[in-house]
């Protein structure tokens, strides 16, 4: 099937989006497909849109709740009419197991017996219809996609309130790291946090055209001769950069002339040991590399070593979080499937 937006395809994407801020998922419809999200009537507007796509321990899931987690999973759709073709496959399979997913998890949190105290829901109530700009706005999804039922939008919020809740408990809280866990990992990797000796430089390069003649290699090296004098006069990083902009022949002359941190290993040879020579600040005279002129000024070196653990803790922590909690929701997943009964339809 083609993943075409269909006319109502924006309210889809705004009940989706809107259901998703309030509790970071977007309910699908219960389980029988007489309360489908279309445009008008759920029995004429868009059959379509009513057909059932998977049974899950009985409970039915339509392609409404398949499109709009298609949607959440490529929120560019509205952008492109649709999804990519090369794409389809793709984000239906992992739209159909994120469904099937929140679905086995939103029956595990009945089994469970969680409740959602009325102020909780009557505050994510207000929340959602918060997200809409105009009353209008609101009251087109009220009746399209709850068929001008209250009760029904706050069994969607509810639903979708449960699923946040046993996930909370059942991933987000058991992917928390400790410092000694945090700590654990860095001893373990720590060649992961090593870094080789760098330079950081400038370059205003002149690059003769391919197979140059010899007056056009003579007027190449009167170009170099004349931007080393200017460059030479510079005595700041931005009026290198300046002069990079207007004289340069590279690439990196858009960005004023500036390289990010770069290994000596990747030096070419003439460069790393004009580069050895000089101090912050420097310029280098001419250095030539086969027919090519360049001139650099040193920002900085470093020598190679090791980041501490207190540098790297920040950026690593949400990391191994989101990779223990990825482990944590497949097994979940994993778990949720052995009892079930899932029917693709």
């Amino acid at each position: 099937m083609s993943y075409k937006l269909p006319q109502y395809g924006l309210i889809l994407l705004l009940l989706g989006t809107a259901q998703a801020q309030v509790a970071s998922h977007a309910p699908t419809v219960f389980t029988q497909p007489s309360a489908p999200v279309t445009a008008s009537s759920p029995t004429t507007a868009a059959p379509e849109m009513t057909r059932p796509v998977v049974r899950v321990n009985g409970s039915v899931l339509t392609e409404a709740d398949l499109l709009r987690e298609v949607f959440a999973i490529f929120p560019y759709a509205r952008q492109h009419g649709g999804v990519p073709k090369e794409m389809e496959t793709d984000i239906r399979n992992g739209a159909m197991k994120m469904i099937v997913f929140e679905e086995l998890v939103y029956q595990e949190a009945l089994r469970r017996n969680m409740t959602v105290p009325a102020t909780k829901l009557n505050a994510a109530e207000v929340d959602f219809r918060k997200q809409f700009s105009r009353p209008e706005e609101f009251n087109a999804v009220f009746q399209t996609d709850f068929h001008g039922s209250r009760q029904l939008l706050r069994d969607k919020i509810r639903r979708s309130m449960l699923i946040d809740a046993l996930l909370k408990v059942e991933v987000t809280d058991k992917s928390v790291l400790s410092a000694e866990e945090l700590r654990a990992y860095y001893e373990r990797n720590s060649v992961q946090f090593e870094f080789p000796e760098s330079y950081t430089f400038q370059t205003i390069s002149i690059l003769p055209p391919a197979k140059a003649t010899a007056d056009q290699m003579r007027e190449g090296r009167k170009r170099a001769d004349e931007a080393l004098g200017l460059a030479k006069a510079t005595k700041t990083s931005e009026e290198f950069g300046m002069l990079a902009e207007k004289k340069s022949d590279d690439d990196f002359r858009v960005v004023m002339g500036q390289h990010k941190p770069v290994p000596v290993s990747e030096l070419a040879p003439q460069v790393l040991r004009a580069l050895k020579a000089m101090k912050p600040g420097d310029v280098s005279d001419l250095i030539q590399i086969e027919q090519a002129y360049t001139i650099v000024r040193l920002g900085t070196h470093t020598l190679a070593g090791k980041k501490k653990f207190d540098e790297v803790k920040a950026q690593l922590e949400p990391q191994l979080e989101k990779s223990k909690e990825n482990q944590i929701r497949a097994e979940l997943d994993k778990k949720l499937r052995q009892t079930a009964k899932i029917e693709v339809l």
